[in-house]
């Protein structure tokens, strides 16, 4: 039975990526390097078989990527022959935003902004994502075909109605969709698939011991020299995962002993809490992700 629903998932993504590439012009793929994008990219290959995927990949990098992410994301650029788009706010990174000082403007410089960027040099008009409607409350309130208007913003009131699998994919100039062929999808069922599938992920996933500093209650793993210590912190080992990934200053992990794909789907099927509980920047004000979507963020 988990076999069958894992089909009809899968078989729910393949159509909606088939129904973006023929509805939708100058399309891409949006890359996070994580276990959603993992997935997203094993069902394009699958949609499209044998033919190679129809669109790029492109991933906003703030260059505060945890580095096993980025030899992730190199590895698999060279072996599969995907083409992979990269980009990074110059700008933002000449001024010296970084996570530490610059507050809630790092996440609109450095993602949001860097996104719309990219769309518009590049001339997306659609863009895939692999956000769930599970995640995260605001993210419920998506429609799979998400519009955005001339800015890039998304305004949930003015979403279009999505019935019997209709989707309007009309545009004006200068407006946009976000396509989510993850809606119905949730973090177990990732896991589940991935398992199915045999698809490989960022070791990051999986429990190890990781030098690690406590702060304001979450663990945050010490990936390079940037990190500042503060005078009251001290450096330790700690056996730990992460749920979700991102930038590693702002991205807290979690004491655990799983460490395969078996092991995180039992802790899994006992947790009550979102993986989102572990990115720090969406609680830098109540409603702060919502905030941010509506500015252009995914």
């Amino acid at each position: 039975m988990e076999d069958t629903y894992l089909d009809q998932l899968e078989a729910e993504a393949i159509f909606i990526l088939r129904e973006a590439v023929v509805k939708c012009k100058d399309i891409v793929m949006l890359y996070s390097i994580g276990k959603d994008s993992a997935v997203m990219l094993h069902l394009a290959q699958k949609a499209f078989y044998p033919e190679e995927i129809p669109f790029p990949l492109l991933h906003i990098d703030t260059t505060w990527k945890f580095k096993e992410m980025i030899d992730f994301r190199n590895r698999l650029s060279e072996q599969s022959g995907i083409k992979l788009l990269t980009y990074t706010n110059i700008s933002g990174l000449k001024a010296g935003i970084n996570p530490f000082s610059s507050g809630s403007a790092y996440t609109d410089i450095m993602k949001t902004q860097a996104l719309k960027q990219a769309l518009k040099i590049y001339g997306f008009q659609a863009a895939i994502g692999g956000a769930r409607r599970e995640e995260e409350k605001s993210r419920a309130k998506e429609r799979v075909f998400s519009y955005r208007n001339e800015e890039g913003a998304w305004n949930p009131r003015r979403q279009r109605i999505e019935v019997w699998r209709l989707y309007n994919t009309r545009l004006k100039l200068g407006e946009s969709l976000r396509i989510f062929p993850l809606s119905n999808w949730t973090e177990l069922d990732i896991w589940r698939y991935i398992k199915k599938e045999n698809i490989k992920v960022v070791p990051l996933y999986f429990s190890k011991l990781r030098p690690t500093v406590l702060r304001n209650g979450n663990i945050i793993m010490v990936d390079d020299e940037r990190l500042p210590i503060k005078p009251d912190e001290c450096i330790q080992m700690r056996k730990i995962r992460f749920r979700t990934l991102g930038c590693y200053p702002l991205t807290g992990g979690f004491e655990s002993d799983a460490q395969n794909v078996d092991e995180i789907i039992d802790e899994l099927q006992s947790t009550r809490f979102s993986e989102r509980n572990s990115r720090l920047i969406d609680f830098e004000i109540d409603g702060s992700l919502e905030r941010r979507k509506r500015e252009g963020y995914f």
